[in-house]
């Protein structure tokens, strides 16, 4: 009897369309997994439909999006590996924490309850929903200087732009507010089971001139695991802003992600 294919699920942030995740998906397929990058609930299947239609995204938040996830992680054969970017990766820290993953990686991950500090970068890169609170029921867009600074600071302006054009969606508020009203609610979505010794191993990666997520929030985010016997590992890439997974150099990341798969789970499972 044949093993099937090792599933990963590659989950998105704000503001990137599930689609962005496509070269990775490619790499993870030639190494015999088997790759799924489901959009978002309420996300048009292609860009271009997802900004003709900015309020299909509109409303949904941590808790919504984490369980439409595990729905489709309950459809696999086997539990799957779980890779996250940004709001992705704190959906990956929820979903290894309910033991619905073998391993997760969040990269850039937003900041889970219990994180505290808050960097001026990190309010500037998200005053386009905050400056408005009528932003948590809608779907918000970023212009190209907006994602230049959130997401492309470390890179050619043109190549930022580039990126914008390509890979950019309208997406909804409300996931900030709750990150943001997180540890002042005691039943916050943005809460993990970060003392789950059970759960597979998890890897924080981080980009030393991310905008959106500087480095503070994800050392903080590994201090919350230390209540936690299982795997916690951090790696950061010191020159890489908050598009380190979908810039030029993506490959870099992916394969600094596989390596560690193969170390800490194993070479997939092949038919």
């Amino acid at each position: 009897m044949t093993a099937s294919p090792t599933p990963v699920v590659f989950v998105h942030g704000l503001w990137l369309s599930a689609s962005s995740w496509q070269p990775w998906l490619d790499l993870f397929a030639e190494h015999g997994f088997a790759p799924v990058a489901p959009p978002w609930p309420g996300e048009p299947p292609s860009v271009e439909e997802a900004r003709a239609n900015p309020e299909s995204a509109a409303g949904f938040g941590i808790e919504e999006v984490t369980r439409h996830y595990a729905d489709i992680i309950d459809g696999l054969e086997t539990k799957p590996i779980l890779v996250g970017h940004s709001f992705g990766g704190m959906i990956t820290e929820k979903l290894l924490g309910e033991n619905r993953g073998i391993a997760g990686v969040a990269i850039d991950a937003a900041q889970i309850k219990g994180v505290l500090p808050v960097p001026l970068s990190s309010l500037r890169a998200t005053l386009p929903v905050f400056k408005n609170f009528a932003n948590e029921k809608r779907a918000v867009s970023l212009t190209a200087d907006q994602f230049r600074y959130s997401f492309g600071n470390a890179l050619d302006p043109a190549e930022s732009d580039a990126l914008f054009e390509a890979w950019t969606i309208p997406s909804p508020g409300k996931p900030l507010f709750e990150a943001a009203s997180a540890n002042f609610s005691p039943h916050s979505p943005a809460k993990v089971a970060t003392d789950n010794s059970e759960r597979g191993p998890l890897l924080l990666i981080t980009g030393g001139k991310d905008h959106t997520v500087p480095g503070s929030i994800t050392r903080s985010t590994l201090k919350q695991y230390r209540g936690s016997s299982a795997v916690t590992e951090l790696v950061e890439f010191p020159d890489r802003g908050h598009s380190l997974t979908i810039d030029s150099g993506w490959r870099e990341v992916a394969d600094s992600v596989l390596s560690w798969i193969e170390a800490r789970v194993g070479a997939p499972a092949t038919a």
